[in-house]
This record gives structure tokens, C-alpha cells and sequence, in this order.
């Protein structure tokens, strides 16, 4: 049963999503589907148009930022590889539990273009830290516009959620910091791990598989002084990630503008909701958080709209940030790889 499982997790997680939509859409639908369904026909197509383009600048910003880190080690990547990994990517970040297929699948396909596991491991964890600063100054501005402004002062229990949110975040930086730099804690956890295993008998030949570590231990901290050489480019690569969730959080306030509605938020409250939505989501274990950010938002957005107009901005919110990138990605993946 357990190699059952593991060898159709794919399958078992999609199958997952695709339940969990359906319940989704039903909930959401039941009471207003008149309502909803008249919103979404009369819809003003070019702010739609807007929206799908702010999650394709996403895209190509925070492909830019890997471009930029790949292309220090490998100097001929080209920009429209890392543009059809990322897109690719899109896919296994929706059909996994806390969107943790991405960054396998971005290894693998980087080491399949000749740069090796360690260096490919190198170079995604860095793009990942990058990410998650971003994500935790957004984090940031989100929290204090909050006290500022008092936007959400009827979900005290989501915004307590939403602090353990931004520290979890905050951890999870500090941890990708210490194994990215600090060679000499990998080694003695590393040494400590192998032992203790080799007391289990799961490994058989100490001294060979403690300099195996070694010498990927070594290649990697390598790797990762290369990529940070210059820290301006470290910066820039943050810079790239703040802009792209910029654009990703701002969605809805364009999903807003298609329903004529000028005056219920504005691009700054969009900005602030969204950080704190897709911080709820990381608290849920199932593909794309499915259930816990369409809760999320309507608890959140709930303060500034309601009714059948919140549940159909919710519904195409929905589309557009999760399954655009999962069709896309799906498409993608059956596509030439670019060299």
C-alpha cells in the first residue's frame, strides 16, 4: 500500500485538488449562483485582461531573478529557459501540499542542463531565500498598515494566524541562511546524522559516506559563495521579488475595477489583504491551500464587499493566481525544453 501511495502521490494529490475545488465551488456557489454568474458575464473584459497580465509580470520577474542566479554559474542560460522552468514549475507547486514540488522539479531540471545536483540545489536555494525576504518586508508592510489603518479589526483570530504566518516565515529565512553559509554546522550535523545511523546499521561505511558529504558539503557552500559575490545582484533579486508579488497581491483590486466597482478598496488595501490571504494559506496541507485561502480571502475582503460580488472576485481571484499556472504549467511541461 505504501509504494501504492508513493508511487501515485501525483495522481492522489490531483485527485485531492480536484475534490476540494468541487466542494469549493459549491459552497461558494450555492446561495448566489444567479447572483455570481451575473457578475462574471458582465465583467469588463480589459481590467480582466490586467489581471491575467499582473500574474504573468509575476512570472517573468521572479523568472528574471532565477536567470540571474542560474547564469552565474552557467554562463550561456537563457532567460526563456528559466521563463519555461518557472512556468513549469507553476504546475507542481499546485498539485503539491504546501507548494513543495516546485523546487524538486526546478533541481532536477537544472541538473539536467549540465550543472549537477549540488550546484542546481545551490543555486534554488538562494532563489528561494531571495523569495521568502520579500515575502516577509511585504509581510512587514502588510502588519504595519494594519495598525496604521486598523483594516481587519473584526478577524482578531486571522490576524493571529497571520503572526505565526510571518514568523514561520521569518524561521524558515533564518534556517536557508545557516545552511547556506555555514559550512562548519552542515559538517557536524551531517557527521552527527551519519553515526547515529550508522549505530541504526543503515549505513554501512561510515568514513566513505561522511567524505561523500564532504565533498558535497564543500561544492555547494562553494556554490553559494559564487552567487553571492555580489551583493548589489543579491539585492536586485530581491528588489525583482518584491515588484512580482506587488503585482501578484494587486490582482484583485483590477478583478474589483471589472465589476465597475471603483471606491470598495483601493490598490494599497488589495496589497495589504492579499499578504496577509496567502499568508493563511501556508498554514494549510493540502494542494494550492485549496479551502484555506478562499476562506482567507472572503474573511479578509469580507470587510470591504460582500455578498454574490466578494464570492465571484473570490472565484476568478482563484483562476487566475492558481489554476492559469497549473493549465500553463501542464501545457508547458509537455512542450520542447529549452536549452
Amino acid at each position: 500500500m505504501k509504494k501504492f501511495v508513493e508511487k501515485n502521490k501525483n495522481i492522489i494529490n490531483i485527485i485531492v485538488l480536484i475534490c476540494i475545488t468541487f466542494i469549493v465551488l459549491y459552497l461558494a456557489l450555492k446561495d448566489d449562483f444567479k447572483a455570481i454568474v451575473n457578475h462574471i458575464l458582465n465583467l469588463k473584459i480589459g481590467f480582466l485582461l490586467l489581471a491575467f497580465l499582473m500574474v504573468i509580470i509575476y512570472w517573468l520577474l521572479r523568472s528574471l531573478a532565477l536567470h540571474r542566479f542560474t547564469k552565474k554559474i552557467k554562463k550561456d542560460n537563457k532567460y526563456l529557459s528559466s521563463l519555461q522552468l518557472m512556468i513549469r514549475t507553476q504546475f507542481f507547486n499546485a498539485i503539491t501540499p504546501f507548494s513543495t514540488g516546485g523546487q524538486p522539479y526546478q533541481i532536477y531540471y537544472l541538473s539536467k542542463q549540465g550543472l549537477g545536483t549540488t550546484l542546481s540545489t545551490s543555486i534554488i536555494l538562494q532563489n528561494f531565500i531571495v523569495y521568502q525576504i520579500a515575502l516577509v518586508i511585504l509581510g512587514i508592510v502588510a502588519l504595519i498598515s494594519n495598525l496604521i489603518f486598523h483594516m481587519f479589526d473584526k478577524t482578531s483570530l486571522l490576524q493571529h494566524l497571520i503572526m505565526l504566518g510571518f514568523i514561520a516565515n521569518t524561521l524558515i529565512i533564518i534556517v536557508m541562511f545557516i545552511v547556506s553559509f555555514s559550512r562548519k554546522l552542515n559538517k557536524k550535523l551531517v557527521s552527527w546524522a551519519i553515526k547515529f545511523l550508522t549505530r541504526l546499521h543503515l549505513v554501512k561505511n561510515r568514513e566513505k559516506k561522511l567524505e561523500e558529504w564532504d565533498t558535497y558539503i564543500n561544492r555547494f557552500h562553494d556554490g553559494a559563495k559564487i552567487l553571492l559575490e555580489n551583493k548589489w545582484e543579491f539585492v536586485k533579486n530581491i528588489i525583482y521579488n518584491i515588484v512580482a508579488l506587488v503585482c501578484l497581491y494587486s490582482i484583485p483590486v483590477f478583478l474589483l475595477y471589472s465589476m465597475n466597482d471603483f471606491t470598495s478598496y483601493n490598490i494599497l488595501v488589495a496589497i495589504v489583504t492579499s499578504a496577509y490571504v496567502m499568508l493563511i494559506g501556508s498554514f494549510v496541507p493540502i494542494p494550492g491551500a485549496s479551502g484555506g485561502l478562499e476562506f482567507g480571502f472572503i474573511a479578509f475582503y469580507g470587510n470591504f464587499i460582500g455578498g454574490a460580488k466578494l464570492k465571484a472576485i473570490m472565484l476568478l481571484w482563484r483562476f487566475v493566481t492558481y489554476y492559469f499556472g497549473l493549465i500553463l504549467g501542464a501545457i508547458a511541461l509537455n512542450m520542447k525544453k529549452v536549452e
